[in-house]
């Protein structure tokens, strides 16, 4: 039978496990959510260059909420640059995603592992184990 402390200092440690894994999970659906609204950014470039390469007219942008005309040549070049710029994004957020993934499967495990031996010891205090 263990101490009063040590199981004091045990549960303070499953708190603590606990609470870092519901962070490690929220952190992990804002980079989900981030994911998300750079792979629907990117989709959107290819649909506007895709837009822009077909144009046979004039081609507008808009810039600070002006539309402007531009040639074709500069807004290809402008969403080749974007593009560029939200795949490094995408490569930067999957990389934290998959980190916070790890750890959470760590933690998880840690978790798991106490659980499964605070009821090893309930029940060998109980006399069944």
């Amino acid at each position: 039978m263990k101490p009063m402390a040590a199981q004091a200092n045990e549960a303070q440690d499953a708190e603590k496990l606990v609470r870092d894994y519901q962070m490690i999970q929220e952190q992990l659906r804002a980079a989900t959510i981030q994911l998300d609204q750079l792979q629907a950014q990117k989709a959107e470039l290819a649909r506007a260059k895709d837009e822009i390469t077909a144009a046979s007219g004039k081609v507008y942008i808009t810039v600070g909420g002006v539309i402007v005309e531009t040639t074709k040549d500069k807004a290809l070049s402008d969403i080749k640059e974007k593009t560029e710029l939200t795949e490094v994004r995408i490569t930067s957020f999957t990389k934290q995603y998959n980190e916070f993934k790890s750890k959470e499967k760590q933690l998880g495990d840690k978790i798991t592992q106490m659980y499964k031996q605070s009821q090893g010891q309930g029940a060998d205090q109980n006399g069944l184990g």
